[in-house]
């Protein structure tokens, strides 16, 4: 009888346990909160590096994201009327990948094209952080210690573009994701 209620109670531990791990929502990932600004384009401005430095100085900063789907998603970055730099972000077997597409008015691919990296955060975090991969360092040698980081800020208001080479800021873009161009 006492082996009896043991073995019910076990079961009722068992069909709780199984319950809670259905109902239990999964951390939503960077991917899913990028993706809830799919078909939207957000305006942005250099924060790093400040003045004449800045080679995007006095140009429109404008970020498209699109293409969201289980496979990833691509994210034109317009610099003035300059369309040639897409972001594309892929889920892949051992992470989050970043590449830079960079292409010529007629579509053809630009030879310095395709760089970036994977990503060394869990996906559930706020932030990405992709090292330069080993194609970035044999495509551009100086690159070979790039790190770009894609980060949403927690009240989702703001998107980063950051960019540091042998671990110094190099570039940041913020976009505000309060003010919809479209």
């Amino acid at each position: 009888m006492l082996r009896t209620l043991y073995t019910l109670l076990f079961l009722v531990f068992l069909a709780a346990c199984a319950t809670t791990q259905h109902t239990a929502k999964a951390p939503e990932t960077f991917q899913q909160k990028l993706a809830a600004y799919c078909g939207k384009s957000f305006a942005g401005q250099t924060i790093y590096p400040e003045g004449n430095t800045d080679p995007f100085a006095g140009k429109a900063l404008v970020i498209h994201v699109q293409s969201c789907d289980e496979t990833g998603i691509r994210i034109p970055f317009h610099v003035g009327e300059d369309r040639s730099r897409t972001w594309v972000l892929t889920n892949m077997p051992d992470g989050l990948q970043l590449k830079h597409d960079h292409r010529h008015e007629d579509g053809t691919p630009d030879e310095v094209t395709m760089y970036g990296g994977i990503s060394t955060l869990p996906a559930d975090s706020l932030a990405q952080r992709f090292p330069a991969d080993v194609f970035t360092a044999e495509l551009l040698p100086a690159a070979a210690t790039n790190e770009w980081t894609m980060a949403l800020s927690p009240d989702g208001k703001t998107f980063s573009y950051i960019l540091k080479r042998d671990g110094k800021l190099r570039y940041r873009a913020d976009f505000d994701l309060t003010k919809p161009l479209n």
